[in-house]
């Protein structure tokens, strides 16, 4: 079914890709499909956050190469393609109050310039289908947030003849999906799982204090267990921002597969119904060949729209979201960042 299909993951770091949805991209690019990530930044600004590579004077020299060296590592390991949208990491401000955000980082683009960026590798590469993060930006770092924001206006502008008529011929995506994440759901069972075998919960003090923030609305199951292992030694890639002895890694690959074997997606926009109980990114889209007429159409409408344009009040007493720290395995970051376990990488 997959067989030469497009499909486009827009991050906004080096190491998101390995986190979010890596299992699915490792099983398109199996049965034959390509897939393009898209690093919106180079990950200049992460924090070194492997304790064992803390003090190695190579990384300290050169963060930046050594971001595009992992990133590179992980491509091979998941065999997708790979291009970098050329824009600066805005790092992740902290304080109280938050100091400002650095002069000419991505999160401070002109939005006009960011999306047309984006637009120009749409309609280079031509994906049937496009993946990034939801409103929120899965957690609130301020590159996921204008990860997301491009994303969906590159989108929309792609396969309008008259917006940035110089970036290239027209091209319409069919859908773009927001990644699931960390569910409550999932963590409850992965972590009962882990109880029943007689095994310690790396997840317990998570749900102990659970704050509601954002539930994702996952409208696409993805069955993918057999390639975890592969999306992990990806994630391991990013060496600088991954401890492959860490929090991440404590619950067996088996328990994960056999308890939760599948990565959910939310269809934010699509140009084909979402049928219930989805569980192909490309249903609905026929051949590639059928997909890339459907793409270069100009009368094409909206027949899905899952949006969400507002967000209800958070409960009395729960702490506000803000910018808080995220991990890089986690999307739909519903719980108080302030109260969660560290974090698997910089983002």
């Amino acid at each position: 079914m997959a067989e030469g299909m497009r499909l486009m993951a827009v991050h906004a770091h080096p190491d998101d890709e390995s986190s979010k949805g890596a299992a699915t991209t490792a099983k398109y690019v199996a049965e034959g499909a390509s897939v393009m990530v898209v690093s919106c930044t180079g990950g200049e600004r992460g924090d070194i956050l492997n304790e064992k590579l803390k003090d190695d004077p190579h990384i300290l020299r050169d963060i930046a190469q050594v971001r595009r060296d992992e990133m590179k590592a992980a491509q091979d390991v998941l065999g997708c393609e790979h291009t970098w949208l050329g824009f600066v990491d805005s790092g992740l401000p902290e304080g109280d109050p938050l100091p400002p955000l650095p002069d000419g980082c991505f999160a401070l683009e002109d939005i006009d310039v960011t999306t047309e960026a984006l637009v120009r590798v749409i309609r280079t590469w031509r994906p049937h289908v496009m993946t990034t993060y939801d409103e929120k930006g899965g957690y609130p770092h301020p590159d996921h947030i204008m990860c997301h924001t491009v994303s969906m206006a590159a989108f929309e502008a792609a396969g309008d003849p008259s917006r940035y008529p110089h970036a290239g011929e027209p091209w319409q995506p069919l859908k773009i999906y927001y990644n699931g994440g960390w569910s409550k759901d999932r963590l409850e069972a992965i972590h009962d799982a882990m109880l029943a075998e007689g095994l310690e919960s790396p997840y317990a003090e998570w749900l102990a204090n659970w704050k509601p923030r954002r539930s994702g609305r996952p409208t696409t199951t993805i069955a993918c267990a057999d390639h975890f292992e592969t999306r992990d030694r990806a994630l391991i890639a990013h060496a600088t921002q991954v401890d492959p002895d860490g929090f991440w890694f404590q619950v067996p690959l088996a328990i994960q597969q056999r308890v939760w074997g599948v990565e959910e997606f939310e269809a934010a926009l699509s140009y084909v119904e979402i049928a219930d109980g989805e569980d192909d990114l490309f249903a609905g889209l026929g051949t590639p060949a059928e997909a890339d007429a459907f793409a270069t159409r100009t009368d094409l409408e909206l027949v899905h729209d899952g949006r969400v344009t507002e967000e209800p009040e958070p409960e009395e007493g729960a702490p506000e979201s803000g910018r808080g720290r995220g991990d890089s395995s986690d999307t739909h970051a519903d719980e108080d960042d302030s109260e969660r376990p560290a974090r698997a990488g910089a983002r």
